[in-house]
């Protein structure tokens, strides 16, 4: 096991993140933040917090369930639970800022752009993660990265953030590896 990235890794690159998502917006109008659930979602709260801080606006959170539309449970390979999405305003014409812990093989971000295409239509989503560890299926990129984290196959990252995992940390671990 390696630690990746520390709590004040982890800070600043969260702030760097929430400078990136108001400079490529051009601000903060029609900003909305969106966070796939689980680890996503608590990305999301700190860039928008971040942005509150930098910016003095609150923009709009909003909460993804991918559960939905993930294909591998259609090959009765998942164990997702469905708890739901919590948007409580209109995408339509918005620009998203789409937030995920790992990006790996692309098959999240397929889902989550269907979950939101079943919302409306926003005009621009942008994908945030914290890491990306290669090995793309599907043909997506983040426009923002916290790191860039080459990895195998026998490889997983494992995330913690404070809220519940009760540390904030980021690490590589081999397969059977536990923290």
């Amino acid at each position: 096991m390696r630690t990746i990235l520390g709590a004040e890794e982890i800070r600043r690159t969260v702030i760097r993140l929430a400078m990136q998502a108001v400079e490529k917006n051009k601000g903060t109008e029609d900003l909305v933040i969106i966070g796939v659930r689980t680890r996503g979602v608590i990305l999301a709260q700190r860039i928008r917090e971040e942005i509150a801080r930098l910016e003095g606006v609150r923009v709009p959170l909003g909460i993804l369930d991918i559960a939905l539309y993930r294909d591998d449970l259609l090959e009765g390979g998942g164990d997702a639970v469905f708890k739901g999405s919590e948007i409580d305003f209109d995408v339509d014409g918005k620009n998203i800022v789409l937030c995920d812990d790992v990006l790996y093989t692309g098959r999240t971000v397929r889902a989550a752009l269907s979950a939101l295409s079943a919302l409306g239509r926003a005009r621009t989503v942008r994908l945030f993660c914290l890491v990306d560890r290669g090995h793309r299926e599907l043909p997506f990129t983040a426009e923002g990265v916290g790191k860039n984290v080459p990895t195998s196959r026998q490889e997983r990252i494992k995330v913690h953030f404070r809220e519940c995992d009760g540390e904030d940390a980021v690490y590589l671990l081999k397969d059977g590896e536990k923290i």
